[in-house]
């Protein structure tokens, strides 16, 4: 079930090999881990990192210490956070798991016209000519590159200016996932990035103090995005539905 661990940042070998596991189902919940002598011997490697790499996994949420000492998993499904999304993006083969990302695009789906809103009534002035001179830039981009950072950049000063902090650690979350694709994202998103009409419907719309409108244009502009990405996994091998 295991496999040795190279001498390199081994807490954190530790803590993806024990996790992978799990989050593919190959410990379930109720199973109990070896005690960390045994798991120092089967992953070749010190009980420190052993010992560091089930702090993780426990603040992760994916184990729970019972009275006794003993390791159990815990159902992720059932107690886990948005910080395992960039680990149920892709297997260790590099599949995709089209489960989690059509998850993923789902709730940013969600999130998007929340976090329009929520800006719309939050945002300054300053804000909003933040983002005002982001739709110019997005306008004098020429190619999906180009495009890419400044489309992701009107989105990070969008969910900052809600001043809301569950959007804002969504976004981290969502953010850490989208970084793993990137160079995949960049063509595929692009249509979504070429919509600059949307992008500053929000801005007029946090002029305006215009929650419902801004809503509405997030919402038409995200959808383009999942569009393109549900179109794309229809193409792409599947990890499976271990999310």
């Amino acid at each position: 079930m295991f496999a040795a661990i190279t001498k390199e940042s081994l807490a954190d070998r530790v803590y993806r090999q024990l996790s992978e596991t799990i989050l593919r189902g190959e410990l379930r919940s109720g199973d109990k881990l070896p005690a960390e002598r045994h798991l120092a011997e089967q992953l070749g490697v010190n009980r420190g990192a052993v010992r560091e790499g089930l702090k993780r996994l426990q603040q992760a949420d994916l184990v729970q210490v019972r009275h006794g000492g003993s390791t159990e998993i815990r159902d992720w499904r059932e107690c886990a956070g948005l910080e395992l999304l960039p680990q149920l993006v892709a297997d260790k083969r590099g599949q995709i798991n089209q489960a989690a990302i059509h998850g993923i695009m789902t709730l940013r789906t969600q999130l998007a016209p929340g976090v329009a809103a929520a800006a719309a009534l939050q945002a300054t002035p300053a804000q909003i000519e933040t983002l005002a001179d982001w739709c110019r830039q997005l306008r004098q981009a020429t190619t999906p590159t180009e495009r890419q950072p400044r489309a992701h950049a009107f989105w990070t000063e969008l969910v900052r200016a809600t001043n809301n902090l569950g959007y804002q650690l969504a976004f981290n979350s969502l953010r850490s996932t989208y970084e793993q694709l990137w160079p995949l994202l960049t063509g595929v998103l692009d249509p979504e990035f070429r919509d600059v009409t949307s992008l500053e419907g929000i801005v007029q719309s946090l002029r305006d103090r215009d929650a419902e409108s801004a809503a509405a244009h997030a919402r038409t502009h995200v959808r383009i995005g999942e569009y393109a990405i549900t179109t794309l996994l229809h193409a792409l091998p599947s990890a499976g539905d271990s999310a």
